[in-house]
Parts: C-alpha cells; structure tokens; sequence
C-alpha cells in the first residue's frame, strides 16, 4: 500500500489546498515531515491494508455532471407524479418570484457577521418576523429556526426556565419525527434540566385532544401544554380555548404549533389564548426539496419575560439621530447562542435565514386576502377529496369534518396494508399518503392524504379512481 505522504498529491480543480505549494506549506506549518506523522497514535492493526476499490476519478466537470444527473434521474419526483403526501412538508405553490429572491447574490452570498452583508438582509428578517407576528397575532418574533420540532423544543425550554417546572403534556397525536426532536431537547433524566413528556390521549371520536385526560394530567408540576391546530392527523382542536384556559388554571403555559397557511381560515392562536406559538415557515414559498425546505418559528407576546427567554436572533427597527432615518439593530443578540455562545440561553445555530427571505417575499404577495383565498381553496379541495374517498367500498374516513388540508383513510376493510395500497398506486403514478400504521397501530391500516392548493378537481378525481381499483 502507497503511504498518503510518499508523494505530493496531484492538484484538484474542486479542491484549492491540494495544489502542491499549499500541501507542502500545511506540512511545513504543522511541523511534519510526511502526513503520515499526524496518525502516529493509530495502532498498525487498525490501519487498513487491503486495496481500495474505488472507480476511476472523474477528470471533467461535464463528466462529474452527467455521472451526478445520471443518479438524480433515477429519482421520481411530485412533478413527475401525482402527490398525496405531506405529513410535515407539503407541496404547495411556490411562486417564481420567491425563487428569484432567494437566488439574487445580494442575499445568497452574504457572509453573517460583517456590516458589508447587509444588502437588505435585516429589512427582509424584519419584515419576515412583522408578517408572521401579524398572522399568529403575536407581536414578538424571533427569526426562524432549523424545523418545526426545533422550534417547539426551544418553547418548550423557555416555558420551563420561565417557570421553573420541567414536565410538559403534549397530544398522542403528534408528528412522530417532531416529537423525536423534542425528547432531545427536553433532555435525559440523568442530566440537569431535564423535561419530563407526558402524552395526552386522543379522542377516538373526534381525533382532538382528549380534555378529561388531559384534566388528569395537568397540575402545578407541568411547565407547558403543547398542541399543534390542526393537529398531525389534520383535525382542528375545536376546544382549544378550553385547553388554554385549564392551562392557565394551573399557571401553566400554552404552546401551540400551527401551519401559518391555514391561518387564513381559522383564528389566530392568539384569539384562543395561547401564550408562545411555534409553526413551521415551509408551506409559505419554499420547495419541498427532497424533505428538505424546512424551517421553524417562535412567537409570543412583546413581554419582557419571554423575550428575555428567546434564544433566536431579533431584528428591531429604530429611530437614529438623523430626521427621518431608521436603522436596524439584532435585540438582546447576548442571550443567543450568537452572543453568548454556551451561555446563551440555547443553542441554535445558523439556521434557515436564507428561506426567511422567501417566506417574506411569499408572505407580501399573498396578503390577507390572498391567505384566506388559498385557505378556502384548501379546504374545499380537502374536503371533496375525503367525500369521495368515503364513498369508495371498503374505505372510511374516520374524521370527514372539522380537518384541514390533511385527513386520515382507513384500509382495514380491504383487508390490504398500506403500504401494499400506495406500491399499487405508484403503478398509477401517484404517491399515496403517509402510513400511519408503525407509528399509530391504534388507528389500523391508515393513511395521511394531504391535499393543496395545487390539487384540481381532474387531480382528485383521478386519485379516487386509482383508488377504487387497487382496493378492490
């Protein structure tokens, strides 16, 4: 076998220190003959000295071009076929401007940190946390987080270094990946800080969040109440001023996770007293990008404590000292990770601020107006598509009111899983809804259908044929 330091490596065209002067001064800075110094410490028997049987380099960039497009044909995308699927990331319209945003360099290659970057990036952060503010009926935004369950796990935190209590009750109904994240933000019970989860159970009924469980549940030892509307399972929590109000009975707070698309047609988290709101940013003009895409929120009202408990940048605007003038300035920027790195009050990273610029460019064209308009348009479409799914022998829809963009199928009846439903639809070419069956076995043999804006009635049509005859 060829030691790594017996030759110096051949220049890379991707790669800029692997000309030959820059390996030579690397290996000069750190004070080593051969690169083979720096792995002294590894034992010979863990070294591997076999032959590598690795294809030829690809020499060209035409040749890495077509060898990466080859892979990626391979892929069958939602413009290839007819798509059902959501369940946390869901294909809505993304206007062509919102692309052109987020690709203008201005914003696109802007360095975070240095004054320089700033070509109009803080009125776009500003302007993406005012809209936000005004849909959820908030008047404190922080900037975006890396994901939904990012977001409420942040939330979950600040209610608890709020009030000191560390359980928190969350729905049995919740996105299983979400609720992933949040059991690691709430931590270990070996460690300091831990966040104790306790799961509510569902109405079987209703698919809302059962109030007399809930009631037993709650008491002076719980942090927060958590529940998202609509629901994972698409159902509108109907009660959710009577959860808010049990919560505060007990001086608990209410966290509540909403889809800002749907916020056109149902009130907003604020009118039904909910006290920090969380959501995701990926329906308002961002695509799917292969489940990627995602990004998360936090707002509450403009309390000093709970903006001393954010761990997200803020962008404010202000008066200067020239008539006329405003300028822009990252509030309380030292009790963020940013600030204050592992004293900040969490971690967040860099998150998702370029998708920021698309939400805001999303959410100006849309307006109010244009929020209600695709909030009808949504449920209307939904709300078909579940009819005349219930119509179809051996199907049930189990909750065929009351939900949003999202519903539950039932297959128990066709005595076929779901996933052998959704291989036989891909032969229709169409991608079925998310199985429920692993994560919800209570539910049977069920699906999560999502359907948009982007759904005609020839597209739902087409769904409820496709599904007569794979179910027969």
């Amino acid at each position: 076998m060829t030691k790594i330091g017996s030759k110096v490596p051949t220049a890379h065209p991707f790669m800029a220190n692997s000309a030959p002067e820059s390996y030579k001064e690397m290996l000069r800075v750190a004070e080593v003959g051969d690169i083979d110094e720096l792995f002294e410490q590894i034992p010979a028997e863990h070294l591997y000295t076999g032959e590598w049987n690795f294809p030829e380099p690809l020499k060209s960039e035409a040749s890495l071009y077509r060898h990466v497009s080859g892979i990626l044909k391979q892929n069958i995308s939602c413009e290839d076929y007819l798509n059902f699927l959501g369940a946390g990331c869901w294909q809505h319209y993304v206007p062509a401007i919102c692309d052109e945003m987020v690709t203008r360099t201005e914003f696109l290659t802007s360095v975070w940190g240095t004054p320089s970057s700033d070509h109009g990036r803080n009125q776009v952060w500003f302007e993406f946390a005012s809209q936000i503010g005004e849909l959820v009926g908030m008047e404190f935004v922080g900037l975006p987080l890396y994901s939904f369950g990012t977001a409420g796990g942040h939330a979950i935190r600040m209610a608890s270094r709020m009030n000191k209590r560390h359980k928190v009750l969350i729905p049995r109904s919740m996105d299983p990946e979400r609720l992933a994240v949040l059991k690691t933000y709430c931590g270990y019970a070996e460690l300091d800080g831990f966040i104790e989860i306790v799961q509510v159970e569902v109405d079987p009924q209703s698919g809302r969040l059962d109030l007399r469980d809930l009631e037993s549940k709650i008491d002076h030892e719980v942090t927060a109440v958590y529940f998202d509307n609509p629901n994972y399972l698409g159902v509108i929590e109907k009660e959710a001023r009577a959860i808010c109000d049990l919560a505060h009975k007990f001086g608990v707070e209410a966290i509540v996770g909403v889809d800002p698309i749907s916020l056109g047609v149902l009130a907003s988290p604020a009118e039904y007293g909910a006290d920090i709101v969380v959501g995701t940013t990926q329906p308002l003009g961002v695509h799917m990008n292969c489940g990627g895409g995602v990004g998360g929120f936090i707002a509450t009202r403009d309390e000093e404590r709970y903006a001393r408990e954010y761990p997200t940048l803020q962008v404010s605007l202000t008066d200067t000292i020239e008539q006329g003038e405003m300028a822009f300035a990252l509030t309380l920027f030292e009790q963020s990770s940013y600030g204050s790195r592992e004293d900040g009050n969490d971690w967040t990273g860099n998150s998702v601020y370029l998708w920021a610029v698309a939400n805001a460019t999303y959410m100006s064209l849309m307006g109010p107006s244009g929020f209600k308009s695709i909030g009808h348009s949504i449920l209307e479409r939904s709300h078909y598509a579940a009819l005349k799914i219930a119509e179809i022998p051996k199907l049930s829809v189990p909750w065929r009111t009351d939900f949003f963009k999202e519903f539950v199928v039932n297959f128990d009846a066709t005595h076929k899983t779901v996933a052998e439903v959704n291989t036989a639809l891909m032969t229709h070419k169409i991608f079925g809804g998310k199985d429920l069956s692993e994560d919800f076995p209570e539910l049977g043999q069920s699906a999560l259908y999502s359907v948009t804006e982007i759904h005609t009635q020839e597209d739902l049509d087409t769904l409820v044929a496709a599904l007569e005859e794979v179910t027969k």
